[in-house]
């Protein structure tokens, strides 16, 4: 991704720098994977706290390209398996909520001013289809909550929307983690299948492959504070 432009922008400048101290594979898949990230659509995690559930909704996350995951710790931390991570958790933006006695409202309230649609999940049959969820209507968020308790009142209070996985057997719901997958896949499956503009802008993939390098390169900071010397 080397831009003409790069010596007006020093951002550009420092990831070309940065892509030094990185393999030229490392460097040509960040180029590739970061064509293949979304911020049209972003998950919000509210209460989850099983170790083994939260991360592998991040892997899954990872897998199909959703950049942000916005997490909601009310009275459960949020806490991640490395075996199960995989090291996903590098490669997202995590954003969390716990500094007040009403996370939830405060993360939703701040989706909504950026433009997102709330959109809840749940397991009741009366909810549409996922399969009917028009996603040409602008950026969602996929909102999910524990598998015991589900969403609170508040999320589901706020909810613009609501979707359902339909499901034929008689056990009534998925677990989390599989929720999120398939979730995951339909969307970003149509969003691309159906030609919307979910692709991330020039900042947006800079900034993020900037964090790229900051995650994996050791004494990434020395490096930058070396770069801003000599210039």
């Amino acid at each position: 991704m080397s831009n003409a432009n790069s010596k007006s922008n020093p951002k550009i400048e420092l990831r070309d720098y940065l892509s030094g101290f990185v393999t030229d594979r490392r460097f040509a898949l960040f180029n590739q994977v970061i064509l293949n990230r979304t911020r049209y659509m972003t998950l919000v995690l509210e209460d989850i706290y099983q170790p083994h559930n939260a991360s592998a909704v991040l892997r899954s996350c990872d897998c199909f390209g959703v950049q942000d995951v916005h997490i909601i710790e009310n009275r459960n931390s949020y806490e991640v398996n490395p075996d199960v991570a995989l090291g996903s958790s590098q490669w997202l933006t995590l954003k969390k909520y716990y500094e007040s006695e009403e996370n939830t409202v405060g993360c939703l309230h701040q989706l909504k001013s950026q433009g997102f649609r709330i959109v809840a999940t749940t397991p009741r049959n009366d909810a549409p289809s996922l399969n009917d969820f028009d996603v040409h209507k602008g950026k969602f968020a996929l909102l999910f909550g524990t598998e015991k308790e589900g969403l609170t009142a508040d999320a589901l209070q706020m909810a613009d929307e609501r979707v359902m996985i339909p499901m034929y057997g008689f056990t009534e719901s998925l677990n989390i983690s599989v929720s999120a997958a398939l979730c995951l896949f339909y969307f970003t499956s149509e969003i691309r299948r159906q030609g919307i503009s979910w692709q991330l802008n020039n900042d947006e993939m800079i900034d993020i492959q900037l964090d790229w390098f900051r995650n994996t390169i050791t004494d990434c900071e020395i490096l930058e504070r070396m770069f801003l010397r000599k210039k």
